[in-house]
């Protein structure tokens, strides 16, 4: 009995200590952003429409395969049809315009035949499988669009969670201090060196302190879930993210053409393809070989002269198709597509005049943020030597409690100041990156 009791107090440790550890368990920006190249359920999505855009592309080129189709049918004719013969096909002397009618062939018809087609010029088909080819294009770009903004929605989420356990560290050491100025006040307040008010108010401080924490901390956990949704994991999955931040200022980027332009772009490309295969539409005849090899049977089921008798029929030859004049839908059709390239051509040009904006306000934003980020720096430092002495004062009786409230909410401000600056700098070099196509790397 004892034995077993040792080996379940043993498990128990081992439960405990490997349940700390996974809960422990630190991402990185760069693992939470694979780990979703391979599980968030849009990028799926996309890689599909990837491979279905392929299919069409082979679906298209099938057209160019020769055709080859079984037909059969099997005709019993109650009433055989009738036709008028004229009169003097067998007898010359017979008067012109007089007809005989006569009924022709037996009750049972059955037709069996293999037919071949296959296209030797077809300008509607060498358009498709053109256009399919841009079309696939298109839903790549679609595709890497999709993965940078999901990159971009990860990188936002891990700044944040980043910076809400910054503030919970922050929170947690003013906390601290705050407890241990309150045990300092409950001892003066012993010797009658301190009032009661003064015990309430630094109470009051550090209750503000934890609800403050807990929310805090109630926000951290909803953007670690956020966070694991985009990634594609479970949510029951323990994970961390870095706490310490990525901040180089030094760090610059190459304008590149975005995925938006280059969507436009292509688009641009798959309107300009259609407008070409509309006109050799037009213009252009169609030519298909076509080829037949079956056998025509006829049956007769009256005695003494019933019989079925198989006779073959084949052939082979060319087929020429030209539009002549289809009501001018075509042409309907190439003066749309005419106007749909222009808004196209125009829509390139507004997203290259937004961009370079975009550019030029993410750059000065960026910079902005940047300088801040260093003041603050200076100022919490500045505030935590102003807090550390008036906590020296306090104690040797040169300040009072007011003065250390003061300094204690000038640190928590300046600690404040800090994460906002980090934050709207850290969201500024995010959008730079999206703007100028550097966000994939």
């Amino acid at each position: 009995m004892l034995v077993n009791t040792r080996k379940l107090i043993f498990f128990s440790i081992v439960i405990i200590g490997w349940n700390t550890v996974r809960a422990q368990e630190v991402w990185t920006l760069k693992q939470c952003i694979d780990t979703a190249k391979v599980h968030n359920k849009t990028l799926q999505i996309n890689r599909n429409n990837i491979s279905i855009s392929e299919q069409r592309i082979k679906e298209a080129q099938a057209n160019l395969i020769p055709k080859i189709t079984a037909n059969t049918d099997y005709k019993y004719f109650t009433e055989l049809p009738t036709q008028l013969m004229p009169m003097n096909a067998l007898n010359p002397q017979a008067p012109e315009g007089q007809f005989r009618d006569l009924q022709f062939g037996v009750p049972h018809n059955i037709n069996a035949n293999i037919q071949l087609a296959m296209p030797l010029y077809n300008p509607q088909v060498y358009g498709a499988i053109q256009n399919t080819k841009i079309a696939n294009e298109l839903t790549q770009l679609q595709y890497q669009k999709s993965e940078e903004q999901v990159l971009y929605d990860i990188t936002t989420l891990y700044y944040n969670a980043q910076i809400l356990k910054h503030q919970l560290e922050f929170l947690e050491t003013n906390l601290e201090n705050t407890n241990k100025l309150l045990k300092n006040i409950q001892l003066l307040k012993e010797q009658l060196l301190a009032k009661g008010t003064d015990v309430n108010k630094v109470q009051l401080q550090a209750e503000q302190l934890a609800t403050q924490k807990e929310n805090v901390n109630n926000k951290y956990i909803s953007i670690l879930n956020a966070l694991k949704l985009k990634m594609g994991i479970a949510l029951e999955t323990n994970i961390s993210v870095e706490s310490a931040i990525s901040f180089q200022t030094t760090l610059e980027y190459t304008s590149k053409t975005t995925l938006d332009i280059q969507l436009i772009q292509t688009q641009n490309r798959f309107l300009n393809a259609e407008l070409s295969t509309l006109n050799k539409s037009r213009f252009l005849p169609s030519l298909n070989l076509i080829a037949s090899y079956g056998t025509t049977g006829f049956g007769y089921d009256k005695t003494p002269n019933d019989f079925l008798k198989f006779y073959p029929i084949s052939f082979a030859g060319v087929q020429l198709s030209y539009p002549l004049f289809n009501g001018a839908v075509t042409l309907r059709k190439i003066n749309q597509k005419k106007l749909e390239i222009n808004n196209n051509e125009l829509q390139v040009q507004l997203m290259n005049d937004k961009n370079k904006m975009e550019i030029e306000n993410s750059t000065r934003q960026k910079n902005v943020a940047q300088q801040t980020v260093l003041n603050t720096e200076k100022q919490i430092a500045l505030a935590q030597t102003i807090y550390d002495q008036t906590i020296i004062q306090q104690k040797q009786g040169t300040a009072s409690l007011t003065d250390v409230l003061l300094a204690d909410n000038a640190l928590r401000e300046a600690q404040q100041n800090y994460l906002s600056a980090i934050i709207d700098y850290l969201k500024a070099d995010l959008e730079l990156k999206k703007v100028t196509g550097s966000i994939g790397n």
